[in-house]
């Protein structure tokens, strides 16, 4: 049971992550997920230039703990996933480069949703 626990922890966590760096195109068809992507893209961009460990990451690891699974082993997700959450080269500059990255490509977006937004309401105030 915690091994399956386990798995759902792993693919949230890279869902999450997922989220947070290219959430924003899914802004672009649904504006309404704004609401829930800033403030993740937020947290994500806080726990990378903080330092932080996301609260995911000790939950994975106390499940594992209780699954009696060592940690990182070579099944599928371990070997392809896990290094994608928690590279071995996982230094302080690179959590920053991360989290800019992710606010860079969030910012083009949210630029982008802006910007088409006032030229569509520019237009509708000039044809009234």
């Amino acid at each position: 049971m915690f091994a399956i626990l386990v798995g759902f922890v792993v693919l949230l966590h890279v869902a999450f992550v997922i989220f947070i760096v290219l959430g924003g195109i899914v802004v672009l068809r649904w504006r309404w997920v704004a609401w829930l992507h800033i403030p993740a893209a937020a947290w994500g961009v806080l726990i990378e230039y903080a330092g932080w460990i996301c609260p995911l990451t000790p939950l994975e690891q106390q499940l594992r703990a209780r699954a009696g699974m060592d940690q990182y082993s070579g099944d599928f997700v371990a070997h392809y996933v896990f290094p994608l959450l928690y590279p071995a080269e996982l230094t302080r500059g690179v959590q920053i480069a991360l989290g800019t990255v992710a606010v860079l490509i969030n910012a083009a977006v949210y630029w982008h949703v802006g910007w088409t937004r006032r030229s569509r309401d520019d237009r509708y105030a000039r044809d009234r």
